[in-house]
């Protein structure tokens, strides 16, 4: 079907427009992936003294024995993106937790579930699960701690302010090689006897002892409860990293997809532009030639006679 110029000029105009939304959207993610990049590593910095602070714990007090209790909760913390346009994002991961954790709690407590982000809330309502609360995501990378600190006074609540009575789950999606990101589930309640016998087997390296002087059961659980707020902010700010990152693939790849339908149009526009000028030269040719040419009479036709009375040229 042949396509008129106006047609195709708007056509152009509507997907110029959309490349300008897309390239907007491609940078705006990038952008906001260098704040929560940078949140990231200076969380592990934080994690890393919290962890040294176990460790010199450890080495005062000597190994924790854990409380052996039957877990109350299942809790697993989902952290989704709450806008559009990043692919198939929250999809996976909720496939995961619906493939791993769901067949795990089968015959004990039901697994109950926080989302954050209004995306992944239908993402887990795809899988058949149903979040009991939705939490925002952060806006900026200032938000992250006041999300974490959300998620550690629920989990709290859940718990009933004993952090061994149940078990909780971090789910979200972290970077892999390459530029790709997985999904990963971690486990972060009650600490795992892999961080319990690390922090035992590794020697104290330093001249001088460890010490403290508040009780310390006290101070045992201010740094479990850093750990804790550590690990879900971490869990946050590399869940924002890897959206924007998606989001960002995502537009690159809309931006191609547009930078060829664009070139499509421009060829059919030269082509009908150029369609059009040639009829408009044969036209004017046509006209001009028809102009030119003398009207030829017929060989069969004779001239009528001139009329009696008119005068005759001498």
């Amino acid at each position: 079907m042949t396509q008129t110029l106006e047609t195709l000029s708007r056509r152009f105009d509507t997907l110029t427009s959309i490349r300008g939304i897309v390239h907007t959207m491609k940078t705006i993610s990038a952008i906001n992936a260098v704040p929560y990049e940078r949140a990231a590593r200076s969380i592990e910095a934080y994690h890393r003294t919290v962890r040294s602070g176990l460790h010199a714990f450890v080495a005062r007090t000597g190994p924790i024995a854990m409380p052996s209790v039957e877990l109350a909760d299942s809790v697993v913390v989902v952290f989704g993106s709450d806008h559009g346009l990043c692919g198939n994002y929250n999809e996976l991961l909720a496939e995961k937790v619906a493939a791993e954790l769901v067949p795990a709690t089968a015959g004990h407590a039901a697994l109950r579930v926080l989302c954050v982000g209004a995306q992944m809330h239908d993402a887990l309502a795809g899988q058949g699960l149903s979040p009991e609360s939705v939490l925002l995501p952060p806006a900026s990378a200032e938000g992250i701690g006041r999300l974490a600190g959300s998620i550690v006074t629920r989990l709290d609540d859940i718990g009933g302010g004993e952090p061994h009575h149940r078990k909780v789950t971090l789910a979200f999606t972290q970077r892999a090689g390459r530029g790709q990101h997985e999904p990963v589930l971690m486990p972060l309640l009650p600490l795992g006897q892999a961080l319990l016998s690390e922090l035992v087997g590794r020697p104290w390296q330093s001249r001088s002892l460890p010490d403290y002087s508040m009780p310390s059961a006290e101070l045992f659980a201010a740094l479990l409860r850093s750990h804790i707020f550590a690990s879900v902010f971490r869990a946050s700010a590399e869940a924002m990293v890897t959206e924007n990152a998606a989001r960002l693939a995502l537009m690159q790849q809309a931006e191609k997809s547009v930078d060829e339908r664009l070139d499509e149009v421009k060829g059919q526009l030269r082509s009908v532009r150029q369609d059009e000028i040639t009829t408009e030269l044969l036209d004017v040719i046509i006209g001009f030639e028809a102009l030119r040419t003398p009207s030829r009479r017929s060989p069969h036709q004779t001239p009528h006679p001139s009329p009696p009375n008119a005068p005759r040229r001498t």
